[in-house]
Order: C-alpha cells, then sequence, then structure tokens
C-alpha cells in the first residue's frame, strides 16, 4: 500500500474526527462558552454550511497549485480550525475556528481523490479512494466516542487540542509520503516523474484543465449533473434516516439511550466495510456497483421501518444501512471525474452535493415527524429519496455509456 495513501487516510480521519466529535461534546460545549444547546448546535450546522460551499471556493482558488502543495495547505488551515476551537474565549471564535476547519473538507476529498487514483494502477482507481475514505469511516466510528472520552476526562478543548495534533502529523505524512508525481497537472499521457507511469487521460492532467474557466466547461456534461443527482439522493436518503435513528432505536425499537453509542458502532461498522468492498467493486463494474448499493441501501432502509420494532433486526440492518450507504461513495467519486474529464471542481461539486443531500434528507425526516408519523418514518422517506436517486442512476448509466467514452478521450477541453 503506498504510503501516500495512508497519509491521505490519516488526513481525513482528522476532517471525519472534526465532523462527527462534536456531536457527543456539545453539552460540555455549551456550559463551558455559556450558551443554550441551540446555539450550540451550530457548531455543527455552520460546519455542514462551510463544507458545502467552501468545497467549491477553495477548490477554484487553489486550481493553478500543484496538488500536493494544496493538500499541505488544506491541513494548515485545517491546524487553524481546531486551534481555534481548542482556545476559544467566546462562542463566537469556536464556532468561527469550526467554519474555518469545515471550508478544508471538501477541498481535501475532492483533491485528494484525484491524487489517490493517481498513485496506482487505472483499474484500482476505486480502491484508492476507498483508502483514502477509509480515515473518515473510521472517524465515523471512533468519533462520538472518542470525543466524550477525552472531554469526559480532560475536557473538550482537550479534544480539540489532540485533532489539532492528528492534522498536524497528517500534514506531515503528506508532505513527506505523498510522491510530487502523484499531484502534477502537466500530465497528458499519464507519465509520471520518476519513470512511473500513472493515471490515464480521463483524468485531463493538463495545466490548462487546472483552469478555473476549463473546470467549469466540465459542467456542460450531463453526465456529471446527474451523477451529483444521484449523490445527493442517496447521501440524502441515507443520512436523512440517520439523522434520527437515536429516537428510533429509543422510542420505536425500545433501546436505553445508553445502548445508542454501541449502536452507532455497529453502524460505522457498516461503513467501514460498505467502503472497502464498493472500492473494490466499484473496479470492476463500477455502475452495476452504484446501482446495487442504492437498491441495496433503498430495501434496506424501508425493511428497517417496518422491522424497527425489534432489537435483532434492528441491529443487523443498521448495519447493512452504513454498508450499502457507503458502497457507492469511491464509485460515484471516480464516476463525476472521469464524466468531467479529471476536473478537481466535480470532485469538490460531489462533496458539496453530499451535503446538500444530508440537509434535504434531514429537513425530510424532520416533516415526516412533525406530521405525526411516527419516530420510524425518517426509515421510510429516506428509502423513497434513494428509490429516486436509484432510478436517476439508472438513467445516467443507460445513457452514460458513449459520454464516458468520449469523455476518458478528449478530457475537459473538448466540451
Amino acid at each position: 500500500m503506498p504510503g501516500g495513501l495512508v497519509a491521505l487516510a490519516l488526513g481525513s480521519f482528522g476532517i471525519g474526527l472534526t465532523e462527527f466529535v462534536i456531536a457527543g461534546l456539545l453539552p460540555q460545549v455549551s456550559r463551558g462558552l455559556d450558551v443554550s444547546e441551540a446555539a450550540a448546535g451550530w457548531l455543527i450546522s455552520g460546519y455542514a454550511l462551510s463544507v458545502a460551499i467552501g468545497a467549491i471556493l477553495l477548490t477554484a482558488a487553489t486550481a493553478r497549485i500543484h496538488r500536493k502543495m494544496g493538500l499541505v495547505g488544506l491541513m494548515a488551515l485545517f491546524v487553524l480550525g481546531n486551534l481555534l476551537s481548542a482556545v476559544a474565549p467566546t462562542y463566537a471564535v469556536a464556532l468561527l475556528g469550526r467554519v474555518v476547519a469545515a471550508l478544508c473538507h471538501g477541498s481535501f476529498f475532492g483533491i485528494g481523490s484525484l491524487v489517490a487514483r493517481r498513485m496506482v494502477p487505472p483499474e484500482r482507481a476505486s480502491r484508492a479512494v476507498a483508502m483514502m475514505f477509509a480515515g473518515l469511516t473510521l472517524a465515523n466510528v471512533l468519533g462520538v466516542p472518542f470525543g466524550a472520552l477525552v472531554g469526559e476526562r480532560w475536557g473538550w478543548r482537550a479534544t480539540f487540542w489532540a485533532i489539532t495534533g492528528i492534522g498536524v502529523l497528517a500534514a506531515a505524512a503528506i508532505a513527506v509520503w505523498v510522491p510530487a508525481w502523484a499531484g502534477t497537472l502537466d500530465q497528458v499521457d499519464g507519465t509520471a516523474g520518476e519513470g512511473k507511469t500513472r493515471g490515464t487521460a480521463a483524468e485531463g492532467e493538463t495545466q490548462r484543465a487546472a483552469g478555473l474557466r476549463a473546470q467549469l466547461r466540465a459542467f456542460r456534461s450531463w453526465q456529471v449533473w446527474l451523477t451529483l443527482t444521484a449523490t445527493a439522493l442517496s447521501y440524502g436518503g441515507m443520512f436523512g434516516a440517520f439523522s434520527y435513528i437515536a429516537y428510533t432505536f429509543t422510542e420505536v425499537t425500545g433501546f436505553s439511550s445508553a445502548d445508542v453509542a454501541w449502536l452507532l458502532v455497529v453502524y460505522g461498522s457498516g461503513l467501514v466495510l460498505g467502503n472497502v468492498a464498493g472500492g473494490r467493486a466499484a473496479d470492476r463494474d463500477r455502475d452495476r456497483t452504484l446501482i446495487v448499493s442504492m437498491a441495496g441501501l433503498a430495501v434496506t432502509l424501508a425493511t428497517f421501518g417496518l422491522l424497527a420494532d425489534g432489537r435483532v433486526a434492528s441491529v443487523v440492518l443498521v448495519f447493512l444501512m452504513g454498508a450499502f450507504g457507503f458502497a457507492g461513495v469511491p464509485g460515484l467519486i471516480t464516476r463525476v471525474t472521469d464524466a468531467a474529464g479529471g476536473a478537481p471542481l466535480a470532485a469538490s461539486a460531489n462533496v458539496s452535493a453530499s451535503n446538500v443531500g444530508n440537509a434535504l434528507g434531514a429537513w425530510l425526516g424532520g416533516l415526516a415527524i412533525s406530521a405525526g408519523l411516527g419516530y420510524a418514518s425518517p426509515l421510510f422517506v429516506g428509502a423513497a429519496v434513494v428509490a429516486l436517486g436509484l432510478a436517476v442512476m439508472v438513467i445516467t448509466a443507460r445513457t452514460g455509456r458513449a459520454a464516458m467514452s468520449l469523455a476518458v478521450h478528449a478530457g475537459p477541453r473538448s466540451r
């Protein structure tokens, strides 16, 4: 396994911790900064909104910067944001720290996914992306318990100090282990430095492609927009249901609130397995993997809604929810970047689309509960949203063969 992939995974682990850890710290942060829990909740909402915006803006701003140096710079921004949260004397500074840390999130995964696939042969591209995202899935498993443990023992600020340290290590690892040729912008035929061959013409690795105007031209492709739509709907369905899963477990299934922590670990374990399996499967047949994973997720969510009152069934189904939910992530990212001829902006737009989907799904799930449909209703809503995403993905796959073939040979300049 290339050391560069380990470095990227470490970076994604730190970013994932920052995203998820706050959920277990909100009561402490609320007391420590003397704000209401509702105000403290903006440390989560503000982060998500900043991810959606920052993914596009920072990727565009760093379009002509060497990608390896860009990744190191993004991790430096991540370190600064968490440092601000760690030392924040007021709520406003803590919120600013969250926003600053979030700005690097989408760009890191967007640019990092392109660098990751450059470090392996083309037939292993999705597995390389899955390796980078392994850090994020592990953070999902460990983030909340890690934050709760450290916060309880040493205070919530200690958690942000620890994440700051992880960010410093990740930046150093990327600087040392990611090869310079994996982040170059001036390659057309996939020939990398040191006599190695990496990447494909599908990635459009040219200096011209790095320009913002050229990257925006990639969005003329319907395949890009259809894939982004499928991303938003698949994420939205899963995370819309996940947003209220604690209520489902306690109010429908009958678990105690103390049981929720280990049930979330079960869900996170599904994410890890789905990410690895999905990456390997996407390298064999990407569109089929995406269709199967979305179909599996829709069926799982609907079945979960029907069987949510059963404890054993709920444990099994929340695991499958994570597995099917994340199995499509590596394939969706490689698909949208291939459709866009390797434009980093498209890869970052994929992250933005997922966050837009998360917000939409959570809103729809909340509407269902407010309408008196019960705490299992977000699962049915999620199943319907994913089913819509599945329909989009089927259309995308059927209409995209010729378009994807053209993108592989032409790149964004020809659009």
